[in-house]
């Protein structure tokens, strides 16, 4: 009995926050950089899935397959507009972006 004490009085549980702030310390420096390469990827998604939705005529769920193996490509999202004929591709709390079919100029992203 007298072991198991000392071991639990030799855990510090004031060392905790040290991993805690290294992880909130990571977090902070590499977002903007997430958000650089998340606003990208919706972007790209967003022109390529408009051109196969609109140009090819293709349903919005086979274009998915076509941008697979692209970084960041897996965590994007997509919702059609048909009346409006645009697509929109977002990475969850990150970004998200809209492209819309223009006749005689193609799929055009969206500001």
């Amino acid at each position: 009995m007298k072991a198991q004490w000392e071991l639990v009085s030799r855990f510090n549980p004031k060392w905790l926050w040290a991993p805690a702030a290294l992880v909130a310390f990571y977090v902070a420096v590499s977002w903007p950089g997430w958000r650089h390469e998340a606003a990208q990827a919706a972007g790209l998604g967003a022109r390529m899935a408009c051109s196969c939705r609109y140009v090819e005529g293709r349903p919005l769920g086979s274009c998915h397959d076509d941008l697979a193996g692209i970084r960041w490509m897996a965590l994007v999202r997509y919702s059609d507009d048909p009346q409006a004929r645009r697509v929109t591709a977002a990475v969850p709390l990150l970004a998200d972006r809209s492209a819309r079919m223009k006749d005689g100029f193609g799929c055009l992203p969206e500001r």
